[in-house]
């Protein structure tokens, strides 16, 4: 069981998910999320003072899957968000220890689905 938590411009949204339904995969979180990384933000007048911005709007998305849906899920981000430009995004793969859906009480891969 891995969690795979991705952020990407709020605008790669809509198409993220396609992907994500295309290749099966059906539960996610969806957060706003503020960050920077190598875009660095830029800068903006506001009543006539330059102001630095460099925290930007970004979509982060949380999906816990079962390991044989691990490259899949990726696969699907990378082709739903995927300009070439700077600011793409990130995808983090973290180890799962455990789930536990709690209407059933199951626990291990049959939690997750």
């Amino acid at each position: 069981m891995k969690l795979i938590v991705a952020y990407i411009q709020p605008h790669a949204l809509n198409e993220v998910k396609q992907e994500l339904y295309k290749s099966e995969v059906y539960k996610l979180s969806v957060t706003n999320a503020l960050g920077c990384g190598q875009q660095k933000g830029y800068t903006e007048q506001y009543r006539g003072v330059e102001v630095e911005v460099n925290l930007l709007k970004k979509v982060r998305l949380e999906i816990a899957v079962n390991d044989n849906f691990v490259q899949p899920t990726i696969d699907a981000i990378i082709r739903g968000a995927r300009s070439g430009e700077i600011g793409d995004g990130k995808i983090f793969v973290l180890p799962v220890e455990q789930c536990i859906r709690i209407r059933t009480g199951e626990a291990g891969s049959a939690a997750i689905g």
